[in-house]
C-alpha cells in the first residue's frame, strides 16, 4: 500500500485499499461481491449471496450485548466508473490508483469509488475486529445501487432481522440523513431513419463542464452539455436548416452530463461556424460561475449520411423544450430541492436516438407531473417513452429512536450539534424501509467531494471521524 499504509483508521484503509484492487463499476460486481464472500468464509461468518450478487453477512453480539437488537451496517459495493480526459484507465480490470495529498485521498484521473466503497471498508473493519463492543451485526452490501438501486429493491426480509440500519451512503460529515426523495428514469426513443449524402459537415463539441451528482449537485445550477447543445442546434436550425448526423452526450443517468456532441449537415459551414463561435461566447458569459472550464468547439467533418429531416428537426426540438434541472424547491425545508431532473445521456443504439431523464421528487404527485410533461413533449416530437427504475422516497419518522441516539452521541464526542435533514438524492433506505417497515433507519458519512466525477476525493481526516463515531454509536446500542 505504499505510502496508504500508516494512514490512521488502518483497518478501513486496508479494507478501502483492497476493494479498489477490483474492478466494481455498477453490472459488473460479481468479482467484488464473491470476494465478500470468501472474506466471511474465511472468518467463519454467517454469510448470504443472492443469485443478483447482493451480500449479507452476520456477526454474532460481543460479550454483554447477547440480548441486544441486531444492528444492519448498510452500503453498496458498485461505484460510478468515469475517467476524465487522456486517462488510459480500464475499469474492467485495472485497479483504482489511490493518491494521498495531505489530508486528501483521491484517484488518478478517474472515480475513487469512495461512494461507496468507504461504507464497505468500514463493514469489513467492524467484522474483523475482535475487540470492538457490538450488538448483533448484519452487514448488508447490495449491488447496481447507482443505476438504479437494482440490488435494493430485489431484497426481501428473509436474511435480514436488524432493527436499526445505519445507512453509510451520504457525503458530508456531521450531516444525518433522515428522509430522501424517490424517483424514476424516463427513456425517449426515436427511431432512426437515414438518407445518405456524403458532403462536408460540422461536429459541435460541448465539453469541460463540471458534471456531478444530478440529485447532490443539481442545486448549484451547473450547465447541462446535452442541453446547451440543443440550444446551438435549435438556434442554427432556425437560421440554416441543419440536419443532424448523429449526436451523444453523457454517460450515466445520475451524473450531469459534462460532455455532448453533435455532427450535421449544412449547405454553409462557414456561416454555421461563425454563428456558433458567437453562440458560444454568450453561453460562456451565462455560465462564468458555475462553468467556466465551458468549451464550445467547431471541426470540419465528413458526412456519410443524415437522420431524415423530419426526425433530425423532433429530436433537436425535443432537446430544445424538455425541462431540465431544479423544477420545485421544498415548502418545508429551507434549501432542499423537491423535485428536479437531469437530462442524462442521449445516445445511438439498436437503431432508436435515446434520451435518459433521471427524476427525482420527495412528492410523489410532483414527480408524476414532471414524467407526465416528458411524455407529452414526446408524443409532440413522434418519439415513444418508457418509465424505468423507479424508486421509493424515504419518508421523516418524527419518532425515529436511532436519530435521538446518533445525535446525542455526535454532540458528547464533538462538542456541537449534527444537522439533521433531508437529501434531493436517492437513497436505499427508501427501498429497505418498504421491505423492513419497523426498522428504524439514519444515514451518514464522511466528507466526499466531486463524486460522479474524476475529481472524486475523500477527507482522510473526516474518515477518521466518522470511524469514531461510528464505532462508539454502535457500543451505545446495547
Amino acid at each position: 500500500m505504499s505510502n496508504l499504509k500508516d494512514i490512521e483508521p488502518q483497518d478501513v484503509f486496508h479494507w478501502f485499499y483492497e476493494l479498489n484492487q477490483i474492478p466494481r463499476c455498477s453490472g459488473n460486481e460479481k468479482r467484488i461481491s464473491d470476494f465478500l464472500v470468501s472474506f466471511a468464509k474465511e472468518r467463519n461468518l454467517e454469510v448470504y449471496q443472492d443469485e443478483i450478487y447482493n451480500v449479507i453477512i452476520k456477526k454474532q453480539a460481543s460479550e454483554g450485548y447477547e440480548t441486544s437488537a441486531p444492528v444492519i451496517i448498510q452500503g453498496h459495493m458498485d461505484m460510478v466508473c468515469i475517467s476524465g480526459e487522456g486517462s488510459n484507465h480500464d475499469f474492467t480490470k485495472d485497479p483504482i490508483e489511490m493518491i494521498v495529498e495531505g489530508d486528501i485521498m483521491r484517484a488518478n484521473n478517474t472515480t475513487l469509488g469512495g461512494d461507496d466503497g468507504i461504507a464497505v471498508a468500514y463493514g469489513l473493519s467492524i467484522l474483523d475486529s475482535k475487540t470492538l463492543k457490538h450488538p448483533p451485526i448484519e452487514l448488508l452490501i447490495t449491488t447496481n445501487e447507482e443505476t438504479g438501486m437494482d440490488g435494493a429493491l430485489s431484497l426481501t426480509n428473509k436474511h435480514l432481522s436488524g432493527k436499526i440500519l445505519l445507512n453509510i451512503d451520504s457525503e458530508e460529515e456531521g450531516i444525518f440523513l433522515v428522509s430522501c426523495a424517490g424517483g424514476a428514469n424516463k427513456i425517449t426513443t426515436f427511431k432512426i431513419e437515414k438518407e445518405e449524402k456524403k458532403e462536408k459537415g460540422l461536429e459541435i463539441i460541448v465539453s469541460g463542464l463540471k458534471g456531478g451528482h444530478s440529485g447532490m449537485e443539481i442545486i448549484k445550477q451547473r450547465a447541462n452539455a446535452i442541453k446547451l447543445l440543443g440550444r446551438i442546434l435549435g438556434q442554427c436550425n432556425e437560421e440554416f436548416n441543419i440536419r443532424l448526423s448523429g449526436i451523444a452526450g453523457g454517460t450515466k443517468h445520475n451524473a450531469i452530463p459534462g460532455d455532448a456532441r453533435a455532427v450535421i449537415s449544412t449547405n454553409d459551414t462557414k456561416g454555421v461556424t461563425g454563428y456558433i463561435e458567437n453562440l458560444a461566447k454568450d453561453l460562456k458569459e451565462e455560465y462564468r460561475v458555475e462553468d467556466s472550464g465551458l468549451s464550445v468547439e467547431v471541426k470540419e467533418a465528413q458526412v456519410e449520411e443524415v437522420y431524415a429531416k423530419g426526425l433530425s428537426d423532433d429530436i433537436i426540438d425535443y432537446i430544445l423544450m424538455v425541462p431540465d434541472g431544479v423544477q420545485y424547491m421544498s415548502k418545508d425545508i429551507q434549501g432542499l430541492v423537491q423535485t428536479s431532473l437531469n437530462n442524462a445521456i442521449i445516445e445511438e443504439a439498436d437503431g432508436h436516438v435515446q434520451i435518459t431523464a433521471s427524476v427525482r421528487s420527495a412528492s410523489s404527485s410532483s414527480l408524476r407531473e414532471i414524467l407526465d410533461i416528458l411524455t407529452v413533449i414526446a408524443r409532440r416530437t413522434n418519439a415513444v417513452t418508457d418509465e424505468r427504475n423507479s424508486y421509493p422516497a424515504w419518508q421523516y419518522d418524527k419518532d425515529s429512536k436511532i436519530r435521538e441516539k446518533a445525535v446525542k452521541v455526535y454532540e458528547e464526542m464533538f462538542g456541537k450539534e449534527p444537522q439533521v435533514t433531508a437529501i434531493h438524492a436517492g437513497l436505499e433506505c427508501g427501498v429497505l424501509k418498504e421491505i423492513l417497515p419497523e426498522t428504524d433507519m439514519i444515514s451518514f458519512g464522511p466528507n466526499l467531494y466531486d463524486v460522479h466525477t474524476e475529481k472524486e476525493h475523500l477527507s482522510i481526516s473526516s474518515v477518521q471521524r466518522v470511524w469514531a463515531f461510528l464505532i462508539k454509536l454502535i457500543e451505545e446500542l446495547k
